[in-house]
């Protein structure tokens, strides 16, 4: 009789376990819990294409199932994104992510109004100060990617110096080393960008010099390429960009110029141009702000991602284009960016107005209508980039780069 009550025990005990289990395992794939990614644009773009990528990842790898997951695509920077955030919300949605700098007005007014639902933005400035628990901002540290970028661009140009190659008319010697950059806007996003990428061009390439000309838009392919070809009249021997769609590597594959992409590699439709490319994996952060939410824990209010974390990330290096000893060079800086010994806004590295030393500056971080520099953000002769928030605020004009 002891011997069946111990059995039944057991069984009983066995019985509990697997029920746990199982309720761990349903809660783990409860359809109920849904997330939602808002994008300024679709899969065209570089860009967004970048964020819905590593959004899919993510939630497989969270097992998510695709009745969980909902995509909403080309939504501007107006109201019409309050509408789509709260679909999402309607649709059952628990976390909600956009993409976009301009929509984040829209999103801070989503999740006042649903302080059940977390809220997460890419590129925006204001979580820090609207403290608002479920309203967060995210960025990483993509300065880093786009100087080891410039690290490969620099290679390439002292690899065409040496064999005296022409680009579109011009000799590349070290007087004609000129970089071209199509850029969106003059945000600090871009410009911070831009100025990391010609810094480690000049590292490896003390010559250089960089014309910059702006589109006025995140995504126009006409005007991207346009630019782009401009940019080669000027006499610009390689080309890089910060704008969302193949404008610019298109123009560079027909013109034969080098170009380093951003967002992903473009090495299938520019196989005889595109070097390498740096992005943003946005995985990581999804994962991690995902796993919180639906643990009930709290996400971090403005995180920076990093090439530590896998947030900064480089695109398999063409070595059909690329010069000899690339792979191993980026790797060799990558370290010394992890440990770093490397500084990409070391103040030592660069001037502006003809030779100033910037010794101190004061940065527009706690975002206004006015933009008014608000934080000291030199400290010890490094301008910290993305310490203060996650988005980029480095807005310098330095010497070497002009703008038209």
């Amino acid at each position: 009789m002891k011997m069946k009550k111990l059995l039944v025990l057991v069984l009983a005990v066995v019985l509990a376990v697997a029920c746990v289990a199982c309720f761990t395992a349903c809660s783990d794939n409860d359809e109920d819990f849904k997330v939602g990614l808002i994008c300024l644009h679709d899969e065209n773009s570089t860009y967004d294409n970048n964020f819905i990528e590593a959004f899919k990842s993510a939630c497989k790898e969270l097992n998510l199932k695709d009745s969980q997951i909902i995509i909403k695509r080309n939504i501007p920077e107006d109201a019409t994104c309050y509408t789509a955030a709260c679909d999402l919300v309607d649709q059952g949605c628990k976390f909600i992510f956009a993409d976009s700098f301009g929509h984040e007005d829209y999103i801070i007014q989503a999740a006042k109004e649903f302080p059940n639902v977390q809220f997460c933005h890419a590129t925006g400035t204001k979580a820090h100060t609207e403290n608002l628990a479920n309203y967060h901002n995210a960025f990483a540290s993509i300065y880093e990617g786009r100087y080891l970028a410039g690290v490969a661009a620099g290679m390439k140009i002292n690899e065409m110096i040496t064999n005296g190659t022409t680009i579109n008319g011009t000799k590349v010697t070290t007087n004609t080393a000129k970089i071209g950059y199509v850029g969106a806007w003059p945000y600090a996003e871009v410009k911070s960008g831009y100025t990391a990428f010609y810094l480690g061009a000049k590292s490896v390439c003390p010559s250089v010099t960089m014309e910059v000309r702006f589109t006025n838009s995140w995504y126009d392919e006409k005007s991207e390429r346009e630019t782009a070809n401009v940019l080669m009249t000027n006499g610009c021997i390689l080309i890089s960009q910060h704008a969302d769609s193949m404008g610019a590597p298109s123009a560079c594959e027909t013109a034969g110029v080098p170009n380093v992409s951003y967002n992903g590699s473009t090495v299938k439709s520019c196989p005889t141009t595109f070097i390498v490319s740096s992005r943003i994996n946005w995985a990581p952060y999804y994962k991690y702000a995902i796993t919180c939410t639906k643990e009930g824990t709290p996400i971090e209010t403005d995180k920076t991602g990093s090439l530590e974390d896998g947030s900064v990330e480089l695109s398999d290096i063409n070595t059909a284009v690329a010069a000899a000893g690339t792979a191993e060079a980026l790797e060799a800086v990558k370290k010394d960016l992890m440990d770093g010994t490397v500084k990409v806004f070391d103040t030592a590295k660069f001037t502006k107005n003809g030779g100033e030393t910037v010794n101190s500056y004061m940065a527009d971080v706690n975002s206004d209508a006015a933009f008014t520099p608000d934080t000291q953000v030199i400290e010890a002769g490094i301008f910290e980039e993305s310490k203060f928030r996650s988005a980029p605020y480095f807005d310098i004009n330095i010497d070497g780069i002009t703008i038209k």
